[in-house]
């Protein structure tokens, strides 16, 4: 069994002193305060990657540089296609005009021959008309220059003197180039009583210069005429000579 007593004491006390409060304790000083984080510095972003040099591709540049060389060589084909079709527009154009200038000379020539060879056959005609009336008034013959009478026919050259005149021409027919067989000259030939040869000139053009030329070649290499049957020469007679003879 628990039990409290109070002692008391008999003699009195003084009062104890007052207690002196201890002076409050300092106030106790803030904490620092905590340092403010240093920030991180924030990592400088990483430079791009180097562009990496892309490798060509070997057949892509080959089929584009081969485009490019056919796109060439194409334009380069159109171009002298160009130029060589308009080089012979140019060549025909000027063909066909020398054409028509040569058929133009041509014309011109034909006509001037024709009115020569008019001019010339009147003249012949005259000159034979009047060989006729004077062998005519030599011989007593009576008539014109058509006429059939013995003292006329005796005048004229043989039936066989246009082969003699024929085998004394013909190998002095000379020519390099080829004519046409059916090409003929005809040339009065004027000669001496002796048969020497005096003049020519051509009264009937073959129509080709060149072969004119090399038949009064062949009359001037031939140099003189055969005597006919009778001892005479006919002059002036007519000599045709022909490609061939």
């Amino acid at each position: 069994v628990s039990f409290e007593a109070e002692i008391w004491s008999a003699l009195p006390r003084e009062a104890a002193p007052r207690a002196v409060q201890p002076p409050p304790p300092p106030p106790e000083p803030e904490p620092d305060p905590e340092p403010k984080p240093v920030p991180k510095p924030e990592p400088k972003p990483a430079p791009p990657p180097e562009p990496v040099a892309k490798q060509p591709d070997i057949a892509t540049e080959k089929a584009k540089k081969k485009a490019e060389e056919d796109k060439r060589k194409l334009e380069e084909a159109k171009k002298e296609k160009a130029a060589k079709e308009t080089a012979e527009r140019e060549k025909k154009e000027k063909a066909d005009r020398q054409k028509k200038e040569r058929e133009l000379a041509a014309k011109k020539e034909a006509a001037k021959r024709a009115a020569e060879d008019r001019k010339q056959e009147a003249a012949l005609k005259a000159a034979r008309d009047a060989q006729m009336r004077r062998i005519l008034g030599q011989a007593g013959a009576t008539g014109g220059p058509d006429a059939k009478g013995t003292a006329l026919q005796s005048s004229g050259p043989s039936s066989g003197y246009a082969g003699r005149v024929r085998a004394r021409v013909s190998p002095n027919i000379r020519y390099t180039e080829e004519f046409p067989s059916s090409l003929k000259t005809e040339i009065e030939v004027r000669s001496l009583p002796d048969g020497t040869i005096t003049g020519r000139r051509v009264v009937r053009s073959s129509g080709n210069p060149a072969w004119d030329d090399a038949a009064l070649k062949a009359i001037d290499r031939t140099g003189s005429l055969p005597r006919d049957v009778d001892g005479r020469v006919p002059t002036p007679i007519i000599i045709v000579v022909r490609p061939n003879e």
